[in-house]
């Protein structure tokens, strides 16, 4: 798969983005998949354990749902992190930086809340891109 329709722009005239990218750009046709409430729980619905274990079960769950959609990382143009804590944030930029494309990360926020569903200490939403099916 291509992702020719894709540009990932950090302007020069604003500050760069650590770990993100300020601007993707869609262009042409393609497919856009939105994938929400990924949490680290296991394909038993349990959660994984401590932080870093459930940053490792939401990725790996990303990954699932990427692959149900023909898709991969380089395909994901944007990301939503919600923390209970957003003390944990280099944690799940150590864990993240295994799966995205560094060179070129996906726009992303990071927000923290009061609580996640289940119990969860963080949870992730996506918009990816893709070519034509």
């Amino acid at each position: 798969m291509t992702t020719t329709n894709l540009r990932f722009i950090n302007p020069p005239t604003l500050a760069r983005p650590p770990g993100y990218t300020n601007v993707v750009e869609m262009t042409g046709p393609g497919r856009t998949v939105w994938v929400a409430g990924m949490i680290g729980t296991r394909n038993d619905g349990t959660l994984a354990g401590d932080f870093r274990a459930q940053a490792v079960q939401l990725f790996e769950n990303l990954k699932a749902a990427l692959d149900a959609v023909g898709a991969g990382f380089e395909h994901v143009v944007k990301l939503q992190n919600t923390f209970l804590d957003l003390a944990q944030l280099p944690v799940f930029h150590e864990v993240r930086d295994r799966y995205v494309n560094t060179a070129a990360p996906p726009a992303s926020t990071a927000l923290q809340v009061s609580g996640l569903p289940r119990g969860a200490l963080l949870g992730l939403d996506a918009v990816v891109v893709l070519p034509p099916a």
